[in-house]
């Protein structure tokens, strides 16, 4: 009989020489009505295709029977204490001694007897394989709102973000070439842990694959929850893609505040006025905000590549291209040239005898360059120390 490891997340160690063909890893957490029945299903699939494998369930901290069950049941069970799906599933990883990884919830939810397709797909080249339950869920496994607004648009972002041509992002059954997991440095602890592993393979450009599979009603009440889990996806997608969180939406601020601006100083008609000291201001907020969440963008991008060990060719271009000095003399330049224009006003305002302030515009001006010319010089400071990571 196995019995039950504890272990901790580490870096995944290399495939033994003389170790399984196939790990399934399956993640558990109060599943002792399924988890028997997976586990068999497995050994079964792995046995009737003649290939060798094992079975791991990475059991995280269940409150019911669970680990005993599917020890019994001729898996190696390994604990995990900290609630997460990736948690779990990061545990059963580092466990696995097979070439091959093969994931799939403790549901029942999932046809274990797919394991041959996916590793003939990784036999053929596939780093990732990823099960596409789109078109064969079967009535009442998926709720409505799941199979027909949330997977879909959550896909659909995914791949407008970092075209992976995945149809079903967020499929619980997968297999991953132990080399390929390797190089993806998975971290998350929570659901997001299925669009992490997506997106980095896409990231790193790996052979994402995927064939249809079928869908079944779970056993037991499911752990999901939809608001919770379906924005905790999102603001992973979101986080992981700079520019169009950050770089995008501050350019397009930057440019239509710039053009305000312009229009105002010029008292240039456009669509049949002329814009005056209120469009000017809203030009500046929007200048201002913008030039600041550019600035954001750029720090996402070091923090990527300098902490969580991204690949992102651009940004190396332009880190190789632009220097801090460069930055300093960028917002220093503009910094002055505000400030010039701003002792220029304050001149004649005092010669006038302290009266009237008639030159709005120009102080609006003046104020956008100064603030703006701060925001590139301190945000070079910034983007330099992040780059101390890399350099020492």
């Amino acid at each position: 009989m196995s019995t039950v490891e504890q272990t901790t997340p580490r870096a995944t160690p290399e495939a033994a020489p003389d170790g399984p063909l196939v790990s399934v890893v399956i993640p558990c957490l109060n599943e002792a009505g399924n988890i028997e029945a997976c586990v068999q299903a497995a050994r079964e699939a792995i046995a009737h295709a003649g290939i060798t494998g094992e079975v791991i369930v990475a059991d995280n901290a269940s409150e019911d029977r669970s680990a005993e069950l599917a020890a019994a049941a001729g898996a190696r069970v390994v604990s995990e204490p900290r609630r997460g799906y990736g948690s779990a599933y990061l545990v059963g990883f580092a466990a696995a001694r097979g070439k091959y990884i093969v994931m799939a919830d403790a549901d029942l939810t999932y046809d274990f007897n797919e394991i041959p397709n996916f590793v003939r797909e990784l036999d053929d080249g596939a780093d990732l394989v990823m099960g596409d339950r789109m078109d064969n869920i079967q009535p009442g496994a998926m709720p409505w709102l799941h199979q027909h607004v949330g997977n879909p648009i959550l896909s659909g972002f995914l791949n407008v973000l970092y075209r992976t041509g995945v149809r079903d992002a967020h499929c619980g059954m997968r297999a991953i070439r132990r080399s390929s997991l390797e190089t993806l440095d998975l971290r998350t602890p929570g659901m997001e842990f299925a669009s992490e592993m997506v997106i980095r393979a896409a990231k790193r450009g790996l052979d994402i694959r995927q064939f249809p599979i079928e869908y079944r009603p779970r056993g037991g009440e499911s752990k999901l929850n939809t608001w919770t889990d379906g924005w905790r996806h999102l603001r992973f997608l979101l986080i992981h893609s700079p520019n169009h969180l950050f770089l995008v939406p501050g350019l397009v601020m930057s440019v239509l505040g710039g053009l305000l601006m312009g229009l105002s100083l010029a008292q240039f008609a456009f669509i049949g006025r002329t814009w005056g000291i209120h469009a000017e201001i809203a030009g500046s907020l929007l200048l201002i905000v913008g030039v600041q969440v550019v600035s954001l963008g750029l720090c996402a991008h070091a923090y990527g590549m300098y902490f969580m060990g991204e690949h992102d060719p651009w940004f190396e271009r332009m880190r190789a291209r632009f220097r801090l000095e460069h930055g300093l003399a960028l917002g220093g330049a503009i910094a002055l040239i505000g400030l010039a224009i701003a002792a220029v006003i304050v001149i004649q305002w005092i010669d006038r005898g302290f009266g009237a302030l008639s030159e709005e515009r120009m102080a609006v001006f003046a104020a956008t360059l100064m603030i703006v010319g701060i925001q590139i010089f301190f945000s070079s400071f910034l983007l330099s120390i992040l780059g101390l990571r890399r350099d020492t």
